[in-house]
């Protein structure tokens, strides 16, 4: 005790100095050490989990975007024709139009269906119809692909005052395959051309919703003389077609019986039938072996199915010389016969994007019993309802099978595909 006496008075102020800064830095590093591990403490904090109400409330915000989500991928008009309130007012009416047709769908829909989809199993043609012809006796323009438009003189009206560059409007609901309704609505205001699309899906019980909608510049549209409907977008989605369209007079009864039997099976792009001049004398420049595909869904009402990419000689030639004034031998020089398997090469057709199709416009029925056809060529990509021109003949057997005897085409508006210039 004496010691420490002695030396705090000898050093006592250096001594009190140098304590007080051990017990300053002491204390400091205390105070430094208990912040980092408080901020520590605060990063590793448990994650904290999200209540149900949470939930449910992010899911709600979605579904009131699902209308602009929907159709993202769709080039949108930067400005819109319409206004919010009229697009409400639409959308109202589009919903309400559904509504009436809902007795159709209520027993075919499927639960819980992705909402991408239309949300129904297996919708008839008929189905399709019954919706169509709802929709025109409620006094709407209403379509799909296989019948005939109703209440179109509202898209003629409309094209009248495009032309007279009059402000117009005019909504088409066109039924679907899967059933879905998507009404279009054509708008011209300012000189300028839009669509406002909405789309409509079905939940459980038939009870309809807006699926999505979208805003789309139209760069041009036309009515043709025959009566087709074709506009094109400003701005065309990859592996879409050039221009859409739809037939708003109906052809004669007579005729779509005749072009569904005779014309609707062929291709204008995958073989020389209806692009060459042609009858018994040098059917062989028609003779392509992929050809046989279309002529066996026209025989059987099926796709073709193979086995190792051959088909059974006496299935092939049993089919072919009914349908064409062709020999055993002109098939088995022209159309990849092999004789080792006593078969054919199968040889597949790949799909064309949007070619041209033919249509029956007149027909004659001759005195031999034979049918002679007038086919128009319908291009809607190229804007053309008679693109070219076939005067096809035909020979009706008694057990509903026939034979095409000859074909001649002449080009009206535009060339013909380049499988013209391909000899079999």
């Amino acid at each position: 005790m004496e010691d420490v006496k002695w030396l705090l008075r000898r050093c006592g102020l250096p001594i009190l100095l140098l304590l007080f800064l051990v017990i300053a830095g002491v204390f400091c590093w205390g105070k430094q050490h208990t912040e980092k591990q408080k901020v520590a403490e605060e990063v590793w904090e448990p994650p904290v989990e999200i209540e149900n109400s949470e939930a449910e409330t992010e899911e709600a915000e979605n579904a009131e975007t699902s209308t602009e989500s929907a159709y993202w991928f769709i080039p949108q008009a930067s400005d819109d024709l319409l206004s919010e309130e009229e697009k409400e007012q639409l959308q109202s009416t589009v919903l309400s139009a559904a509504e009436s047709v809902r007795e159709i769908y209520k027993d075919i829909v499927i639960v819980d269906a992705p909402s991408y989809s239309s949300g129904i199993n297996e919708f008839t043609n008929e189905q399709r119809k019954a919706v169509v012809e709802q929709l025109g006796r409620s006094g709407l323009v209403s379509v799909e692909e296989d019948n005939a438009m109703q209440n179109h003189e509202a898209i003629e009206a409309f094209y009248a005052d495009y032309l007279n560059g009059q402000d117009s409007m005019v909504t088409v609901f066109e039924v679907h395959r899967d059933g879905l309704i998507g009404a279009v609505t054509f708008i011209y205001r300012k000189g300028e051309l839009q669509t406002y699309y909405i789309g409509v899906r079905w939940k459980e019980g038939g009870v309809p919703e807006i699926q999505g909608t979208s805003v789309s510049n139209v760069a041009e549209i036309k009515l043709t003389e025959k009566g087709y409907f074709i506009y094109a977008y400003e701005y065309v989605i990859a592996h879409a077609s050039l221009r859409q369209y739809w037939r708003i007079e109906p052809l004669p009864e007579d005729c779509q019986e005749l072009t569904e039997k005779y014309i609707s099976g062929l291709s204008y792009v995958n073989y020389n039938v209806l692009v060459t001049n042609w009858n018994s004398s040098n059917v062989e420049d028609i003779l392509m072996p992929c050809m046989y595909e279309d002529i066996y869904r026209i025989y059987t009402g099926e796709n073709l199915k193979t086995q190792g990419w051959e088909i059974p000689a006496e299935e092939y030639e049993k089919i072919m010389t009914t349908y064409f004034p062709v020999s055993v031998e002109q098939l088995r020089e022209h159309c990849r016969y092999n004789a080792d398997h006593n078969s054919y090469e199968y040889e597949m057709i790949y799909a064309s994007p949007y070619p041209p199709f033919g249509e029956v416009v007149d027909y004659t029925k001759n005195a031999d019993g034979t049918i002679t056809l007038i086919v128009d060529g319908v291009w809607p990509d190229y804007n053309s309802d008679l693109a070219f021109r076939n005067t096809v003949v035909v020979q009706p057997f008694e057990d509903g099978t026939f034979r095409y005897l000859s074909n001649s085409i002449e080009q009206i508006e535009l060339e013909l595909p380049p499988i013209a210039r391909t000899k079999g």
